[in-house]
């Protein structure tokens, strides 16, 4: 937590913050450009900032595009000052929402939080159906070899589709799939409305990507969800849910390596 805190004091380090907040996905071009600072400078608080998990990045061709990254505020929230008076630390709260809520002007969600694991144990979290209904609330149910199809699987109700497929499967390292088909049942285990899920049935099928790095006794998860059209209703839909679900997983795995804690609050899903 003490990165956190340091990188947060930092007026001009908030400013980048701020400046990703407005417009998420820059490069550093782009950053320096809004910004009365050097490339220099800039260069050296989002080191600081990367350094405290409060920024990611990812790289599309030759582009280093820069990420808000809501994991450290999540845990701040949820594991520390729950103990407090939360009155006294609203600013934190607000930033948190700012961070989980940031509208995206390049339409994909990238989070990456680090988890006290091996690979192997969260490469079984994530494609274990017994441990994928403890924190997603729902099953995904394959042989993930790329190619394949999966089934999603909530409360008795099973999803299959022929473009519902595994299209990266490196055990332990990456794993990537088409996401869910939207399915008017959906409204029975979601409580999303149909008319929800009917928007988000006519946009082009999204994916998302599981980046699995070693990093000391600690494993480094990064995900990446995208494939949306500007003022997507799905991008809407699971920019809210990811944060909760992989802070669940992180819970999960840290305090029951084992996957048998249930944690709390497991999240509606679609």
């Amino acid at each position: 937590m003490d990165e956190v805190f340091k990188a947060l004091a930092d007026p001009s380090r908030r400013e980048l913050l701020d400046s990703l907040n407005a417009r998420n996905g820059q490069t550093l071009h782009e950053l320096c450009g809004g910004l009365d600072m050097t490339r220099q400078s800039v260069s050296k608080h989002l080191a600081v900032l990367a350094e405290a998990n409060l920024v990611t990045t990812v790289r599309r061709g030759r582009e280093k595009l820069h990420y808000l990254n809501a994991a450290p505020i999540s845990d701040i929230t949820e594991r520390w000052i729950s103990r407090y008076d939360q009155a006294r630390v609203q600013s934190l709260a607000d930033l948190k929402k700012a961070l989980e809520g940031t509208p995206m002007d390049r339409p994909e969600f990238v989070y990456t939080t680090y988890i006290r694991t091996t690979p192997e144990r969260l490469w079984q979290a994530l494609t274990d159906p017994a441990f994928s209904r403890r924190y997603l609330g729902h099953a995904l149910e394959s042989d993930w070899q790329a190619g394949s199809a999966y089934v999603w699987d909530q409360d008795g109700l099973k999803i299959a589709h022929p473009d519902q497929v595994i299209l990266e499967s490196e055990p332990y390292r990456r794993l990537s799939f088409t996401f869910h088909t939207f399915i008017p049942e959906l409204t029975a285990v979601t409580g999303v409305s149909q008319d929800i899920l009917t928007r988000a049935a006519g946009e082009p099928r999204s994916k998302v990507t599981f980046d699995i790095e070693p990093h000391g006794e600690q494993v480094k998860l990064t995900v990446v969800h995208d494939g949306f059209e500007p003022g997507s209703i799905v991008l809407e839909l699971i920019s809210g849910g990811w944060p909760v679900k992989l802070s669940d997983l992180k819970t999960m795995l840290e305090r029951s390596p084992d996957g048998s804690e249930q944690p709390a609050g497991t999240p509606v899903t679609v």
